[in-house]
């Protein structure tokens, strides 16, 4: 059953007291750092003229050095690759801007047309009293505030004072030529001359793109080379990779959008499809916002409603394939950022830059993010807007426990075990979890009443598991996977052989766990509540083993209690300790336990994520007269079913009560003499 178990590993992990450290540890923000963030926010916002091109600009860099790095690849020198891919880009900007522009006037020809049906469905929601009159009544209250507002605002005649006409005025204004041709032209100024500054700028960087990386880690990175260069190249990849990727999601989403309209005889399809590629770049409610306009003309173009219905379909339907098909399949999460991050991210740089600020959210705070995560001071954006988790897994399971919350921290296991099996969850992330614990009450942290808590809510994890573990042995006691077909066993073999050089290379230690079956061992906890959690989580991995398993409580191994204990069918008893320091509890427990029965094989277990150093093993087990002693799950396990005899119960040396000698008598000075 065993023998297709996979290796268990135990490398070498910082102490205990490093785990507790590292997982308190929390990024600071100390005061210079909050004043910088504060003088870089109020100038980005008041030099929004000025840096609003320059980030513009830096985007499309970032997007448009790989296309000049394959035509440098082709052979083509430096200058022609920039100039084409930028002309190429913007040309490709200026078309589309050009298509939505006709496509918007003819648009707005056409809409005269359509005020019969829009009127039309309003009177049918009147006669069918949609909703109850509210269309009805939210119209008498608008025209009765405005009436109100009117008779406030106009004060009644005097009546002593005759009543005059008004007189009609006429102005008008005579504009020479010069003015007119100022008025149509002055609007479009400064869009133009922004966007011929943005290309300017984008060939510079461009073709200056080293020297700037230089220069720039010569400004903010000379002293650690490696960490600046990694994070240089880490920001141009993603940045890189996101607006690419997203560039071909939304040309993927947009060709049958425009194609569904042209079906379904939605006028100016072309229009609608090319806002949907464009708005898609706006995170959450582009897609909203490019779905809503087709609708409302689709209300206004038929009399009926089925034209409104099918469109909706069509948006909902592709924003389902899209969203969950083809994104995960491009780029999934790549962005490195958390889905709140994006929103807030985007409420962010909207109030900071307007619009064009929005469209920059995500691919602006995805740089944030890199230089959180390179740059030490800047920690706390990869902690607040990043998608990795913070807190390690033990540390957040630790919580959970903490909180009495063993439902979430059953899903966060049941999660892990997807890819781990049952004892390397409790080895790398429960039983850490719990050494948390131990740590926290022997520092004086942890009350009685949470120390409870968290064992209970720990039995409570181990009796959620029981599914998952059954299901384990069931897939261990299955013959498909214990003896694979003659076809795949040298394809299995190649890939045992692949997984143990990568064990090898970490350092992992290959070792299969035995088969438990015929065996029955005791688990007990040694000296609290905490320890009879571990032991429960061992005893539900030697239950997946084949053995027999019975449990016991730390109360239950005093003197009184492990004579009351059933040992004639149990072949071995382990005891467990999360605490370190119990090494003398652990030779009186063994040697009670032998004495109750002396075929008894007694292993005890000294929690710890230090990793297992066999001559302390050794030196350990003879020292407390244990037939073995571990340091994590893996080693329990072996040490539980091993079909080793037991050792002998040494006998204690007996005490002898040393007599001082006697001093020699001195011989009378008489006779010396």
């Amino acid at each position: 059953m065993a023998a297709n178990r996979r290796n268990g590993m135990h490398p070498s992990e910082p102490g205990l007291v490093g785990v507790v450290s590292a997982a308190m540890a929390l990024p600071r923000m100390s005061m210079p750092t909050v004043a910088t963030v504060v003088a870089a926010v109020a100038a980005l916002y008041f030099g929004r003229e000025v840096f609003l091109p320059i980030a513009i600009a830096l985007l499309l860099t970032f997007a448009l050095a790989p296309l000049v790095s394959a035509l440098k690849r082709l052979g083509i020198p430096r200058l022609p690759a920039v100039i084409a891919s930028v002309l190429g880009a913007f040309t490709v900007l200026a078309l589309f801007s050009f298509i939505v522009a006709t496509q918007v006037s003819e648009l707005a020809q056409n809409i005269p047309l359509y005020q019969s049906n829009i009127l039309t469905k309003v009177r049918s929601l009147k006669e069918t009293g949609v909703g109850g009159g509210v269309i009805a009544r939210l119209s008498e209250a608008i025209e009765r505030v405005g009436q109100e507002l009117d008779s406030q605002e106009t004060s009644p005649p005097a009546a002593d004072q005759p009543r005059r006409e008004p007189v009609p005025v006429e102005i008008i204004a005579r504009e020479r030529p010069l003015q007119v041709l100022q008025n149509l032209i002055g609007p479009l100024i400064s869009p133009l001359a922004s966007a011929g500054l943005i290309v300017v700028v984008v060939i510079f960087m461009l073709l200056e793109r080293e020297d700037l990386r230089d220069r720039f880690i010569r400004l903010v990175g000379y002293g650690d080379l490696h960490r600046t260069t990694e994070a240089l190249q880490e920001a141009g990849k993603r940045v890189g990779r996101y607006l690419l990727m997203q560039l071909v999601v939304n040309i993927v989403y947009a060709i049958p959008v425009t194609a569904g309209l042209w079906v379904l005889g939605i006028p100016n399809a072309l229009l609608w499809g090319l806002l949907a590629l464009a708005l898609r770049f706006v995170p959450y409610i582009g897609p909203i916002i490019g779905a809503l306009l087709p609708l409302f003309l689709a209300l206004a173009v038929a009399p009926g409603w089925s034209l409104v219905l099918w469109t909706a379909g069509l948006f909902v339907a592709m924003e389902m394939i899209t969203g969950n098909v083809v994104e995960p399949w491009l780029y999934g999460s790549r962005t490195g950022l958390s889905p709140l991050a994006i929103i807030v991210a985007a409420i962010f740089w909207t109030w900071l830059w307007g619009p064009l600020g929005l469209v920059l959210s995500t691919p602006l705070t995805v740089c944030l993010v890199v230089l959180g995560r390179h740059v030490p001071q800047f920690e706390f954006l990869d902690v607040l807007f990043g998608n990795e988790p913070v807190l390690e897994p033990h540390a957040r399971l630790y919580q959970r426990l903490l909180a009495g919350d063993p439902e979430e921290a059953t899903d966060h296991a049941e999660e892990m075990l997807e890819e781990k099996y049952l004892f390397e969850f409790y080895d790398k992330v429960a039983i850490p979890a719990l050494l948390l614990g131990e740590q926290d009450r022997v520092r004086g942290v942890m009350g009685d009443e949470q120390r409870r808590r968290v064992a209970a809510s720990a039995q409570m994890l181990v009796a959620n598991l029981d599914d998952s573990a059954r299901e384990e042995a069931e897939e261990d006691d299955d013959p498909a996977t214990v003896e694979p077909a003659t076809a795949d066993k040298d394809k299995d073999k190649d890939k045992d052989k692949d997984k143990d050089k990568q064990a090898q290379a970490e350092g992992e230690d290959d070792t299969e766990l035995p088969d438990g079956t015929d065996m029955s061992v005791l688990c007990a906890g040694g000296r609290g509540e905490l320890d009879d959690a571990a032991a429960a989580m061992l005893a539900q991995v030697l239950e997946v083993q084949g053995a027999t398993v019975s449990k016991a409580s730390f109360a239950d191994m005093d003197p009184t209690g492990i004579r009351r204990l059933e040992l004639d069918a149990v072949d071995t008893v382990v005891v467990g300790f999360l605490n370190l320091d119990s090494v003398k509890h652990a030779r009186f427990l063994v040697r009670r336990l032998k004495r109750a029965k002396a075929a008894l094989r007694v292993g005890i277990v000294f929690w710890s994520q230090d990793g297992d150093d066999k001559e302390t093993e050794v030196e350990l087990a003879n020292d407390i007269n244990a037939d073995f002693v571990a340091f994590g799950m893996v080693e329990a396990v072996l040490g539980a079913l091993s079909s080793d005899p037991p050792v002998a119960l040494k006998v204690a040396a007996k005490r002898r009560m040393r007599r001082r000698p006697r001093p020699a008598k001195k011989a009378p000075l008489a006779a010396a003499k």
